[in-house]
């Protein structure tokens, strides 16, 4: 696991090791074991190392590979787990390997297999190749991004790097884009290809580049798509067979590495699931769990329930106030993007205090969105029977009045709900899963901001009905794994590991498994008499107790709303009501006030206060302090 880091000057000028240097220097934490950097006149690579398979310096990046008068350089941040695999097929075809690493298979299958070589890929990566013969960039991400790979274009230089924070080491012009933070008000993250930074953008993901430094053309393919259309007729006990099997497959991927292995613990099903599996493979697994003193929050004595039951080598980590004032302005910096998902804090205190024991963890993410295990998906299973209901919009228009008179959060969500049953389903999901839907954005936008955002307030939604076309709940399924899972989940999991020096690897998002859960019915994940992640569970029961499996889902929170009517309130009224900030510019301070207000008077506004505080604390960090 590592960083890297490129510059290529399309005016002909030669990148000088000074720049690639600086690069490094931004992201070393992301590689403490060994850097490196390669020049050749126009084209500059820069690597930081975290080293986990080959620790010798013949794993060392950017690495050159050579085959039959071609020569390529690369730099690859990531794991292929099928790498071996991959090793032996191109070794039956005359390549030469001089190490143990992945990435020199990497670029072996670049070679024999051209643009091509990402579809064998199962892993998690995002690499760019340097091909001399042929005068391009090529360049890659993971079917769901759990690799970031950031880049600026220009007619003079293409520049890129695993965080934007190196690409601004170069005098790229700051330029806050208003549509990604309209996007952002809505969902806590920036959905690709944009950063919250004009003219820097991401890679999608399961999307390959090729730049030609001839031409300076740079193309954008997707090379691989989620499919929902072909379901699975099995009988339940073949189908728990498949998983199951399917899942053991996933884990033991993720167990190969020269260095210790441990696992994130919430005490939830997704990460127990993972531990109780890994532990087939590791005995005294090593496992970590978050502690709140919140009750509501705290789920550790689940987590110590499960590390007794494997005999994992288990240890708490207590989360209070006083972290998230010590530490939040670092987690802003680093999530370098507009950012609201407040459960950064702990996985970043946790992967913090993982570091000192492990190099690798295992983390539970993906079970929700592979069985349908949020809320969210219940309302949209009820939609199809409550859209003859009569009289919806003069129902929804009494209920957001009552709502507005009796300030009850709860009133307006019922309100909000009758109000979209007519929507489409992508409409419909982007207003559920709101910070700001579009009605509390017409009412808190001035006038300028609100004129500016209606014609846009659905396009990073409606894209997706051009790619998939699914029946139901999966059209859903489909959208979170297509924008949630890649910008929120895999964003929050990259950043607060690496910062920390550490590797984090998802079983449940290995992409064979996930495959495999899209050919499983709806009916068999999750239905509308609140019982999720059905399927999964029944698998499980041979695994984990019951009171693990079937006890109300708590997730992975942040008693945020109790922190900001006490320990944090001060710190909140401070950065929302900012005259320099993004929030008094874009939104009508009276609006501002009542929401602030309000939240202190018991209704619970959290995860708006947060968007907006982190907001304005991005701006003046990368903006106003630059």
């Amino acid at each position: 696991m590592c960083g890297i880091n490129g510059i290529v000057k399309l005016d002909k000028n030669k990148v000088s090791e000074k720049e690639i240097s600086l690069m490094n220097k931004e992201i070393q934490y992301r590689g403490p074991d060994d850097q490196g950097i390669f020049t050749h006149e126009g084209v500059g690579f820069g690597h930081v190392r975290l080293s986990i398979i080959d620790l010798s310096s013949k794993g060392h990046q950017p690495m050159e590979y050579a085959h039959q008068n071609r020569k390529i350089e690369i730099v690859f941040n990531g794991e292929i787990y099928n790498f071996q695999k991959i090793k032996g097929e191109l070794q039956g075809k005359g390549y030469v390997f001089n190490s143990t690493s992945d990435t020199e298979v990497l670029g072996a299958a670049y070679l024999e297999f051209g643009f091509d070589c990402v579809k064998k890929f199962n892993g998690m990566f995002a690499f760019v190749i340097y091909d001399r013969r042929k005068n391009i960039l090529f360049g890659a991400r993971d079917r769901f991004g759990k690799k970031p790979l950031k880049y600026y274009l220009d007619k003079d230089k293409f520049i890129f790097s695993s965080e934007l924070k190196a690409i601004l080491t170069q005098g790229v012009k700051r330029e806050v884009d208003f549509e990604a933070i309209n996007d952002y008000l809505t969902l806590q993250y920036v959905p690709a290809p944009r950063t919250g930074f004009r003219n820097i953008f991401k890679l999608p993901h399961a999307s390959y580049f090729t730049l030609d430094l001839s031409s300076r053309k740079m193309e954008i393919k997707k090379y691989w798509n989620l499919d929902y259309s072909k379901k699975l007729k099995l009988p339940e006990s073949e189908l728990i067979e498949k998983i199951e099997e399917k899942f053991e497959e996933s884990v033991k991927r993720r167990m190969i590495a020269d260095v210790e292995i441990g696992a994130f613990l919430s005490g939830g099903v997704d990460s127990s699931a993972i531990v109780a599996f890994a532990s087939k493979f590791k005995k005294q697994l090593k496992t970590f769990t978050i502690k709140f003193n919140e009750k509501d929050f705290d789920e550790s004595e689940f987590a110590k329930k499960v590390a007794k039951r494997y005999g994992t080598d288990h240890r708490e980590v207590l989360v209070e106030p006083a972290d998230m004032k010590s530490i939040i302005k670092k987690l802003i910096r680093q999530y370098e993007e507009p950012y609201a998902d407040s459960s950064q804090l702990p996985t970043y205190i946790l992967a913090q205090k993982t570091s000192a024991f492990v190099t690798v963890a295992l983390n539970g993410d993906g079970g929700d969105e592979n069985f349908g295990g949020y809320d969210k998906y219940e309302k949209h299973l009820a939609i199809p029977f409550l859209k003859m209901m009569p009289c919806k919009k003069v129902l929804a228009a009494k209920l957001f009045q009552i709502s507005k008179q009796k300030e009850s959060f709860l009133l307006y969500k019922i309100a909000l709900f009758v109000e979209l049953l007519d929507e489409a389903p992508v409409r419909q999901h982007f207003n559920f899963t709101h910070y700001f839907d579009i009605f509390y954005k017409n009412d808190f936008y001035k006038n300028e901001y609100q004129k500016r955002f209606e014609k846009i307030q659905y396009d990073s939604f409606d894209k997706f009905k051009k790619e998939g076309e699914f029946k139901g709940l999966d059209q859903i399924l489909y959208l979170d794994f297509n924008t949630y899972v890649p910008d929120d989940l895999m964003v929050k999991v990259d950043i607060a590991t690496m910062a920390n020096g550490l590797e984090s690897r998802s079983p449940i998002l290995d992409y064979e498994f996930v495959e495999l859960c899209a050919q499983i019915r709806i009916n068999q994940k999750i239905d509308i008499f609140g019982r999720r992640k059905k399927i999964f569970k029944k698998m499980l029961e041979k695994y984990l107790d019951k009171d693990i499996l079937y006890r109300k889902k708590k997730g992975f929170s942040v008693p945020i709303k109790y922190w900001f009517r006490n320990e944090l309130k001060d710190e909140l009224e401070e950065a929302i009501f900012d005259k320099k900030g993004l929030v008094l510019k874009m939104m009508k301070e009276e609006k501002i006030k009542e929401l602030f207000d309000s939240h202190q008077n018991g209704q619970n506004h959290s995860k708006k206060l947060w968007s907006l505080m982190s907001l304005n604390l991005w701006h003046r960090e990368y903006f106003l302090n630059k």
